[in-house]
């Protein structure tokens, strides 16, 4: 019988625009750096465009399809309409990844970073119990979690790879 493949799922956490999808880049090369395979899963408040007007994926939705999936080798891409989906859903789409981390989810019950940058915030809006790490570029702390700055990845990585 085959051992389960020990997965973390965590979050990158903040209000709008206070740097989580350039920590999460930062993060993921990181991680990568290390051997490990991480997705990472974005969750957008809003509808959005999955595909590129004019393309044949993109006609053929347009023309009624439900779903239109593209592959090539070594790439594939599925789109499909779904009244609801959350990211429990999205994450047994990655079951080969070491990491899943979401980019936003700051009141979920996910274990987190959260950024506060001072620019455009200056308090913690997530529950400290859920935070692995506040990464910020203030005089902000929160007892009991660790501090980081806005270029501590290496830090955080380590932080995820005790998880493993």
């Amino acid at each position: 019988m085959d051992a389960v493949k020990k997965q973390v799922i965590a979050a990158v956490s903040g209000v709008k625009n206070s740097g989580k999808t350039t920590f999460l880049e930062h993060l993921v090369r990181e991680l990568s750096a290390r051997g490990y395979r991480t997705a990472v899963i974005k969750h957008d408040g809003h509808e959005f465009e999955p595909d590129v007007e004019g393309t044949d994926t993109w006609k053929l939705r347009k023309a009624g399809a439900y779903g239109t999936a593209i592959f090539s080798k070594g790439r594939w891409m599925v789109i499909k309409e779904e009244p609801e989906m959350d990211e429990k859903q999205l994450a047994r789409s990655f079951p080969e990844a070491d990491y899943i981390l979401l980019e936003g989810f700051k009141y979920s019950e996910y274990p987190k970073f959260e950024i506060v940058r001072k620019s455009n915030s200056s308090k913690s809006v997530c529950n400290p119990q859920t935070l692995l790490a506040l990464v910020t570029d203030t005089d902000l702390k929160i007892s009991g979690v660790p501090g980081l700055g806005m270029n501590d990845w290496k830090k955080a990585a380590d932080i995820l790879e005790k998880m493993l």
